[in-house]
């Protein structure tokens, strides 16, 4: 019996051997990895007006829709400024060379060189705010606005809450993207005439006279807006309505500095970014570039 035992356990032992070498000697397959997929983002690429990205005003109001687009669609964001009309062909060089999904330009200034390069990329996407072309081009989308309308109740509300029964404007260049501004400010207050039988008068425009309008020509003089503002307020102007970007910081300035005035923003709430002059900012004509810059990117 006990021979039988250890004659068991020794087979044992060598069949235990055995599968040992077997298993080393056959190693397990190995389990095939994929290589991770690397989303490339969408890139969506920001030029300026000579205004620059910190306008307060149209250039920053655009840029702040594709911030939001890189908060809620994770897309990546960039901008290059242009200091001069010179830089707008060497600026969308730039991009286009750089491979950009989206070259959003800003600025009604900036629709020939935006044209021109679209024609000459076809394979690019572009989108223009304040510009719409006529015939269309396939790979532009114009960003335009009714800026009239809002410009007409803050022209209605200018009339209501002047104390002199004067209130002013004026703009930055005399181009549609700014009279517009001003044709829908002019009415309102007409129409406030009508409705409440009153006289109110408009200083710096009228579109019936359109080359006697007064306009600082320029998007970032802000001692000329200063200047502008101050003749204005010397006529009797309690409410001062600018429509040139950073220049009407300047004349929010002088409005501040004199204490017996109100100021109208456009294309943002000028009490949000411009919390310093909250306290004269009647109201602001809102174009919500924001909103429309983020549509076009999510299409």
């Amino acid at each position: 019996m006990r021979k039988k035992l250890v004659l068991i356990i020794s087979l044992l032992l060598v069949a235990s051997i055995a599968l040992a070498a077997c298993q080393k000697a056959t190693p397990a397959p190995e389990v095939p990895t994929e290589e991770p997929v690397v989303e490339e983002k969408v890139k969506v690429c920001q030029i300026t007006d000579t205004g620059g990205i910190d306008d307060k005003s149209f250039n920053a109001t655009a840029w702040k829709g594709i911030t939001d687009a890189q908060d809620q669609l994770g897309i990546e964001g960039k901008y290059l400024e242009s200091k001069e009309v010179a830089d707008y062909e060497k600026n969308l060089n730039a991009f286009i060379e750089e491979e950009c999904d989206l070259i959003v330009t800003v600025g009604f200034l900036i629709g020939d060189a935006t044209a021109a390069a679209a024609e000459a990329n076809p394979d690019v996407k572009f989108s223009i705010v304040d510009y719409n072309y006529d015939p269309a081009i396939a790979n532009v989308t114009g960003q335009i606005f009714n800026t009239d309308e809002a410009a007409i109740l803050a022209g209605y509300l200018a009339a209501g809450v002047t104390k002199t029964g004067i209130v002013g404007t004026f703009g930055g260049l005399p181009i549609p993207t700014v009279t517009i501004f001003m044709d829908g400010f002019y009415k309102g207050v007409a129409k406030y005439n009508e409705v409440k039988g009153t006289d109110v008068q408009v200083l710096g425009w009228d579109p019936a006279a359109p080359d006697s309008g007064l306009f600082s020509m320029s998007f970032d003089d802000q001692q000329k807006g200063n200047e502008l503002a101050k003749s204005l307020m010397d006529e009797g102007a309690d409410i001062i309505m600018p429509v040139a970007g950073p220049v009407g910081l300047g004349a929010a300035a002088a409005i501040k500095e004199r204490g017996n005035a109100y100021l109208i923003g456009v294309d943002s709430d000028w009490a949000l970014t411009s919390p310093e002059y909250a306290d004269i900012t009647l109201t602001s004509v809102m174009k919500l570039m924001d909103a429309t810059t983020m549509q076009v990117i999510q299409s």
